[in-house]
């Protein structure tokens, strides 16, 4: 069986397709950017999460895995993407030769990280959905025809477009997982942060709880929880 890594991925002409073709099912939608940019981000920082609480090296690597995979079931259809990506993933991740039993726990995560119908049954899992719902940016706003206009009608482009600033902050000495979220609140108050992400934040908490860790939400250095 081969170690598969993200990098293998990225070369993979299959993945980047998927996610290539499942952001523009999306845009046809009318939904924030959940491109390459996206999937790339979560990647990285649900490694940075498994990373720096001390998990071993190859489960940080999987989690990396699975946040660039875990989008792109949005190619067959929204509802019930996160099912559909965990069973694409897992055929590509067997094409590539890798292991059943980390082709498993790749899946799993994958399956569980839409806040709706998802439950953090891993670490793997737990540290995809924080870095999944962390990304709430401007850059995640698309560029199409009069944006001005058009955040005063959408609300989720309103708040992304006001996210000036999003991070993930790990305090391993303490196991606490952080958002620091900085919102222009010339362009959207911090109401409609929690009129459409409250399910995040929810689901944020319990994610955490697999990775025997606390998770904390600070908006324009106020901490909310």
């Amino acid at each position: 069986m081969k170690r598969i890594t993200v990098d293998d991925l990225l070369k993979n002409e299959k993945v980047l397709t998927y996610i290539k073709k499942a952001d523009e099912q999306l845009e046809a939608m009318g939904y924030t950017e959940h491109g390459l940019r996206h999937v790339t981000w979560v990647s990285k920082r649900t490694g940075y999460i498994l990373g720096s609480l001390g998990f071993p090296e190859r489960v940080k690597e999987l989690g990396e895995i699975a946040g660039l995979l875990h989008d792109i079931g949005n190619l067959v259809n929204r509802e019930h993407h996160a099912q559909v990506g965990a069973i694409l993933a897992g055929k590509l991740l067997e094409e590539m030769g890798m292991a059943p039993l980390e082709v498993a726990d790749v899946m799993m995560a994958i399956g569980n990280h839409h806040e709706e119908d998802g439950f953090p049954s891993s670490v793997i899992s737990g540290a995809l959905i924080l870095a999944d719902k962390a990304d709430v940016h401007r850059s995640r706003v698309r560029k199409m025809g009069n944006i001005w206009e058009n955040l005063k009608v959408d609300i989720h482009d309103r708040v992304n477009f006001a996210a000036t600033k999003s991070k993930v902050l790990v305090k391993p000495e303490d196991r606490i997982i952080s958002y620091y979220i900085e919102i222009d609140t010339s362009i959207a108050p911090v109401v409609e942060f929690f009129q459409i992400f409250l399910s995040r934040v929810l689901v944020a908490q319990r994610a955490a709880k697999p990775l025997d860790a606390k998770f904390e939400l600070y908006i324009n250095d106020t901490k909310m929880i």
